[in-house]
């Protein structure tokens, strides 16, 4: 029987540094991103949007550890990132959970596989089931959930591996409306209790203005001909849990970002 002893030491969210980033693909034409500066303070929620194939997913991987960027550096909490770390967690579209285990059992799992202490993981365990709202069907396997459910189970496995860094990309992009729609509300809220520092790919600037401290536009990239770069940061400077899309201060926002996305305003 295995004994479970080590126990964690809580993992203060933490700032990220981009630096002169560049990504060159073998045989590619040209550099997929290049010049890439970004500094995201711990406990910030950036959202990065773009049109396809401007980068967007690339620098997420970068940073995740998935791929080695060409040029330039990044870094979590001041140490480079050389691969991937437990003090980074990514959630994709496709929500990866294992379908012979239960609801509790995928959100266990990393934990288990730290040798975590028994009873931190049965109480962390319960605390992110009550989190992401899935304590009544602890017990069910994730062929029996809908989509949403399963995103929520997929969020709550990531953040129970404690990271500094919560990586996210186009998370909601297979959900219908309705519930894409409540598992941002649920997101943010998830963010405002935990302060982990989250950055978001998505192609939904409605999402990007509801959810963001700042938004990141990209540009360029190799479908466009020209290598991927950061267009413009927008600080979104609208109260938490009083964004309404049907607000004019929260068009405004939409309105330049959209602008910013497509080209259609100079900077």
């Amino acid at each position: 029987m295995k004994i479970y002893s080590t126990r964690r030491r809580p993992r203060h969210p933490a700032r990220l540094v981009i630096d002169g980033l560049a990504k060159t693909y073998p045989g590619a034409s040209g550099p997929a991103l290049s010049g890439l500066d970004l500094d995201i303070a711990a406990g910030e929620f950036v959202c990065v949007v773009g049109a396809s194939g401007c980068g967007k997913s690339t620098l997420l991987r970068i940073v995740a550890g998935f791929e080695t960027a060409t040029a330039g550096s990044a870094t979590v909490g001041d140490e480079p990132i050389t691969g991937p770390g437990p003090d980074r967690g990514v959630v994709f579209q496709d929500y990866g959970l294992f379908p012979w285990l239960t609801v509790a059992e995928n959100i266990a799992y990393g934990p288990k596989q730290a040798r975590v202490a028994r009873d931190e993981i049965a109480t962390g365990t319960a605390r992110w089931l009550e989190v992401v709202g899935l304590a009544g069907v602890s017990a069910s396997f994730p062929h029996q959930l809908s989509g949403g459910m399963q995103q929520r189970v997929a969020i709550a496995r990531v953040l129970a591996n404690n990271p500094a860094v919560l990586l996210m990309d186009e998370p909601f992009g297979a959900l219908d409306a309705l519930t894409r729609t409540a598992m941002q509300t649920e997101l943010a809220r998830i963010h405002r209790e935990t302060g982990v520092t989250i950055v978001f790919v998505t192609h939904s600037i409605e999402e990007a203005v509801y959810l963001a401290d700042r938004v990141v536009v990209m540009a360029g990239g190799n479908a466009h001909g020209t290598p991927g770069r950061i267009r413009e940061i927008v600080t979104v400077d609208l109260a938490r849990g009083e964004r309404d899309s049907t607000t004019t201060e929260f068009n405004g926002y939409r309105r330049r970002i959209d602008a910013l996305v497509h080209g259609t305003v100079a900077v």
